[in-house]
């Protein structure tokens, strides 16, 4: 089979489509020879890990980070109207001396028209006053030149639907399943209402979904800033005197039910090319309208509300965080008193439009090998200094290291594959599209994908990953100087105080995770609760406010460029894929005692709810990924010391017998048929929780069971995740 690779490894070299690697991967079959035919595994050419490493680490450069910040933010890049920047960052990566060229799909999304919100008032005798027009806009900062922007986009919601409503309205709290369960129990009448909810509890879109089944007719969204660390309440003064919200501040953002399938809502699980058949949107988008306020817009119709109702005071804890109290709202819920309504107003165009990907190849001596970095590069505003193109500027430096790197005479063991995403925010398109397009060759080849959607918003170290690759994060992250240097020479690994989060969904990783079953990292600087306010998906996330407070000497941006890289070098050069399998059987021990204590709380019938091969099958499977772990750590003392060219070829093929079993692994857990009324989501151990949409479930079809007290359903998931377990152990075996 040299033949055939070496042909591949060409094919990469001289594409001048958009795509990196041909439709039909995998008939071909390029990726699907037997380990055993493969050619003896080389070392990479060029550089040891540490040169490479050392590279990474040095090559970003504060002024260089700042200058792609400063590009990026200064006009809008909204999904389908940023080809001049896809072919910028094409042209970055090429100067950088990596190829790379343009993908595009045909994407069906909305932009804004019009809108309005006004709070009505009609009197015994049928007059209408207007009581309140809302703005809509954000204030124009002298302080922060992109405010002023003629070409600002609109507050509004991606994937909203149509509308002019009138009706009363009530308070919802933060529009969760369970406030809406708290809000029937207590007797409040939502149908034919709208509602008014705090971002903060889940992603908005599954806000309008429950509202919309429970039979209201609109949703009004606004940013408390009782969720905010710093705040005008405590003395703050606003952005851009001090680091408290700027009251005017909106959150943009899509309102797709992002747990039930991301990705263009035409065309779920195939890409959206030109000319594919496109079906209903139906199940997958709102049919009411809705509209993101900012706060001191939501002062007068929280207000108007005093008095009516019951007050969120006398619900439960989850109820008690508003912070406008000192602007005199009692946050009754309501609904409004008859005669005092809301008009909403929601005009928005909907097409079918291009996105463009930037798509960038290094080949390896293994193209059967690949790791895939990305970061999506649209916004929803002129700006986007955090979300998302904190990360963009990382990536170009990542990029300009690597392409030093080759200067050098470096040849990657593995191939690595760089993404600039398109239409991240309406629901993560440009990645999801280009997976489900390469899903053949992606499931033969992907070792992981590394995700860094906002680097920087604050000082704290965070991320979400696949246990598989939980060593080597951390490994990495203790490899980089961290940019506080309060104790000398302490690394981002030393300051990192959160533990590593389960894989949810809002991001580009989602398809790579949840639909093609390839381990994934996500990763950031977050803000903590002392760093100032980021105004999320507003025009405040701007190149002004990273310059004030955000990252003014841009070392986190280095920082995060520098971790990322040396995990990449990693991943890419290591001869045996350093995965922990033994890390993924601990994890997977958690998740099911969780799934237990639930059902526990929920004095679930024990002989209904029996987890005794549940708990075998994740036994089992301890002992195989011990096993598989010790071989790798076996293998690795074999070469210690020897020259590669020295090792025998029987040594060589186990280390791709081992790595083959490494990279297959999460594999072993997808369900063809998906889970329960989302399909889409194929993973049997990691989904967006149903209702929560950002937050990671672990075997989502045991806890959605579990929630509904469905025994029937419960032993079919009990089934299907025992067969998958040992499936897996098998595989390692």
């Amino acid at each position: 089979m040299l033949g055939t690779v070496c042909l591949v490894s060409i094919l990469l070299l001289i594409l001048p489509i958009a795509s990196p690697f041909p439709a039909d991967w995998k008939s071909s079959g390029a990726a699907q020879a037997p380990i055993g035919d493969q050619p003896p595994r080389r070392a990479s050419e060029g550089l040891s890990l540490k040169e490479l490493q050392d590279i990474l680490k040095s090559t970003p450069a504060e002024d260089r980070l700042r200058a792609s910040s400063e590009y990026y933010t200064s006009g809008a890049h909204l999904a389908g109207k940023n080809q001049s920047q896809a072919e910028w960052t094409r042209d970055q990566w090429r100067a950088s001396g990596v190829e790379a060229n343009l993908v595009d799909y045909d994407v069906y999304i909305n932009y804004p028209q019009s809108h309005r919100l006004a709070l009505l008032k009609t009197s015994d005798d049928q007059d209408t006053t207007v009581e309140y027009e809302a703005k809509l806009k954000e204030n124009v900062l002298e302080e922060d030149p992109t405010s002023g922007l003629k070409e600002q986009i609109p507050t509004f919601h991606g994937y909203s639907a149509n509308g002019n409503v009138t009706a009363q309205y009530l308070f919802v709290n933060y529009g969760t399943y369970q406030d809406f369960e708290d809000l029937r129990a207590a007797n409040v009448s939502l149908e034919g209402k709208i509602a008014i909810a705090k971002y903060g509890g889940v992603f908005r879109g599954l806000i309008m979904k429950r509202a919309e089944e429970l039979g209201m007719i609109g949703a009004i969204l606004y940013t408390d800033p009782g969720d905010d660390g710093p705040k005008e309440k405590d003395g703050v003064a606003p952005y851009p005197e001090g680091y408290a919200r700027e009251p005017s501040s909106v959150q943009r953002g899509s309102a797709q039910y992002l747990s039930v399938a991301p990705g263009d809502p035409t065309t779920p699980g195939y890409p959206s090319k030109p000319g594919v058949p496109r079906k209903s949107t139906e199940g997958v988008i709102p049919r009411i309208p809705s509209l993101p306020i900012s706060y001191e817009d939501a002062v007068p119709l929280l207000k108007a509300l005093n008095g009516h109702g019951p007050k969120a005071s006398s619900f439960n804890k989850y109820w008690q965080q508003g912070g406008l109290d000192y602007k005199g709202v009692e946050y009754n819920i309501g609904p409004s008193p008859a005669g005092v309504e809301v008009n909403l107003v929601n005009d928005q165009s909907y097409v079918t439009t291009p996105i463009w990907n930037v798509i960038g190849i290094i080949n390896g001596t293994r193209s059967d090998e690949v790791v895939v970095l990305g970061n999506h590069r649209d916004a929803w505003i002129a700006g986007g200094a955090s979300d998302p193109n904190s990360g963009s500027a990382a990536l170009n430096e990542l990029v300009r290291g690597l392409g030093i790197a080759l200067e050098k005479g470096w040849k990657p063991h593995r191939s690595i594959v760089l993404a600039s995403w398109d239409g991240e925010e309406y629901g993560l398109l440009g990645s999801t599209e280009w997976v489900e397009e390469y899903i053949p060759w992606l499931s033969d080849a992907a070792v992981a994908y590394l995700n860094v959607d906002v680097a920087v918003m604050g000082k704290r170290f965070m991320a979400s990953a696949a246990p598989l690759l939980n060593k080597v994060l951390i490994e990495s992250a203790h490899e980089v100087q961290s940019p506080n240097q309060t104790v000398p020479e302490q690394t981002v690994g030393d300051l990192w105080d959160t533990p590593i989060r389960t894989m949810g969904s809002g991001s580009d990783f989602t398809a790579f995770q949840d639909y093609a079953g390839i381990p994934c990292v996500d990763m950031g600087f977050s803000n903590g609760p002392e760093d100032p306010v980021y105004m999320y998906h507003s025009i405040y996330d701007s190149f002004a406010w990273m310059q004030k407070f955000g990252d003014p000497d841009y070392r986190y941006h280095a920082a995060i460029a520098s971790v990322w890289g040396v995990l990449a070098a990693k991943l890419v050069e290591s001869l045996i894929i350093p995965f922990s399998a033994v890390d993924y059987g601990s994890a997977m021990e958690g998740y099911i005692n969780s799934v237990k204590t639930k059902a526990d709380e929920g004095k679930l019938d024990k002989d209904d709810f029996n987890f005794s091969i549940l708990d075998d099958a994740i036994k089992t499977f301890q002992g195989a990924a011990s096993r598989i772990d010790q071989e790798a750590l076996e293998a690795v003392k074999k070469l210690e010391g020897h020259p590669l060219a020295s090792t025998g070829r029987n040594h060589l093929f186990k280390i791709d017998e081992i790595n083959k079993k490494l990279k297959y692994l999460e594999r072993q857990f997808l369900y063809d048929k998906g889970l329960d009324n989302r399909s889409w989501f194929r993973h049997i151990t990691f989904a967006p929780g149903l209702w929560t949409g950002y937050a990671g479930a672990t075997f989502p079809g045991l806890v959605e069971s579990v929630d509904a007290r469905d025994a029937q359903n419960f032993g079919k998931w009990r089934s299907i995740v025992a067969d998958k377990i040992n499936l897996a152990s098998g595989s390692l075996d």
